[in-house]
């Protein structure tokens, strides 16, 4: 099993792996943007911490969450309805589909209030997103470190420093061939905002 971690660098870094497609776009927001975006979200998105059942009772997921876009979206037991698109997130996303020339028509918005807010291990494979779905995750706030592994037993791990304003694309077969997470830490660490940009199929 191999551990890669990747810290800093030039704007635009294809990641090669196996299985998959990652390509990471250092700043691209500039970190005066994507610092404004994020204290204008955080005040103005319809956040909710939603529940799962686990073991046989509820219990709230360790962050606040908001879906928003065109279509709705079901995952983990949770049924997504969609809030309409505000002036601020639209411009977000004709930003990101200019850099990644893709196109989505929903976006998942998480809130991490502080170093116990995290998501485990899971993949964006639900069947509304397609057999190969495109995702461009937007980090805006504190940095945090994210993971991902393969599904197969004993293979490759990697490790990425997400900072704000930086733009990760998974496509391919990754959400089929891979796991991420955003762990917890035990480090002193400030809010963050991602923004996970997606085409729910059949939806305009």
């Amino acid at each position: 099993m191999s551990q890669v971690d990747f810290f800093g660098g030039d704007n635009r870094q294809p990641i090669p792996l196996c299985d998959g497609e990652l390509l990471l776009i250092r700043q691209a927001f500039s970190l005066e943007k994507a610092n404004r975006l994020f204290l204008t979200l955080r005040d103005h998105i319809q956040w909710s911490q939603d529940e799962v059942v686990m073991g046989g009772r509820r219990v709230p997921i360790p962050r606040l969450q908001a879906w928003y876009g065109d279509a709705a979206y079901r995952y983990s037991g949770l049924s997504m309805k969609p809030v309409a698109w505000t002036p601020v997130l639209l411009d977000i996303k004709q930003t990101v589909e200019a850099l990644t020339e893709a196109r989505f028509n929903s976006a998942l918005l998480n809130l991490y209030r502080d170093g116990c807010d995290s998501v485990g291990w899971h993949s964006d494979d639900e069947p509304e997103l397609g057999a190969a779905p495109v995702i461009a995750s937007l980090s805006l706030g504190a940095s945090r470190d994210f993971s991902l592994r393969q599904k197969k037993p004993g293979t490759e791990k990697m490790k990425l420093r997400l900072n704000s304003g930086d733009l990760l694309l998974m496509s391919g077969r990754l959400q089929q061939c891979w796991q991420h997470q955003l762990p917890k830490t035990r480090l002193p660490v400030g809010e963050r905002i991602n923004l996970t940009f997606r085409l729910v199929v059949g939806q305009a």
